[in-house]
């Protein structure tokens, strides 16, 4: 199982550093936003799932962690993504909360899959379905799902046509009563997404529940670029 670790920026004047926490600049961390990194680095995953520190963002909040993530088969990425943290200990209008969870994920599908006129309604209800699945709480989701499509001429005209499908997403995790939402279980959920639009099959207890009818696209060729 693989446990998620990070760095975080930490700097009130949204300039966006990534110091370590134990620094000086640590010590002015709201505890909320350290207990919810914390989570987050502690946080259990299927192996399958190669995770990695990333920079955060610099001007979407005062404070931010940010993830990355990859879906393995052996020397192929079935997909890919980032996962951000943001906080405000103001409180954030168009959040509705304190805190902010922001994701892209990616994947190459197979052109069956591709053609599929529902296949953006689908992928939404993924995200919404594995967050419902852990029996996460949250607000004011929103967010893209695009198709972009390939073809290839010249000197790449033996390629086959490839697509790939793209999610952007943000929700507000509900926040515990000492301040800070349970991050570490919105982790969890995201790695289901990410692993259902590899074409994973669902693993450990409960995965996939809240998701009637919605099946897993087929293992395929990922993403190209990591």
């Amino acid at each position: 199982m693989a446990a998620a670790q990070g760095h975080f920026s930490d700097h009130p004047d949204h300039s966006g550093g990534a110091d370590d926490e134990d620094g000086a600049e640590g010590d002015t961390v709201p505890r909320a936003f350290r207990v919810a990194v914390e989570a987050l680095r502690s946080a259990q995953l299927r192996p399958e799932i190669e995770i990695e520190p990333s920079r955060p963002p610099q001007r979407l909040a005062p404070y931010a962690y940010a993830l990355e993530a990859a879906v393995v088969d052996g020397e192929e990425d079935l997909a890919d993504g980032r996962l951000v943290l943001l906080h405000d200990p103001a409180g954030h209008e168009a959040w509705q909360g304190g805190f902010r969870l922001v994701t892209l994920v990616r994947a190459e599908l197979e052109p069956e899959m591709a053609a599929d006129p529902l296949l953006p309604e689908v992928c939404w209800s993924w995200l919404t379905g594995a967050l419902e699945a852990r029996g996460l709480s949250y607000g004011e989701p929103s967010g893209t799902v695009t198709r972009a499509g390939s073809h290839y001429f010249g000197g790449l005209a033996e390629r086959r046509p490839a697509t790939q499908i793209e999610i952007r997403a943000s929700w507000t995790p509900e926040e515990s009563a000492g301040g800070a939402p349970d991050t570490g279980a919105h982790l969890v959920a995201w790695c289901d997404l990410l692993s259902q639009v590899a074409g994973l099959p669902p693993a450990g207890p409960g995965a996939g529940d809240g998701a009637p009818g919605v099946v897993s696209l087929p293992q395929r060729r990922g993403p190209q670029h990591r």
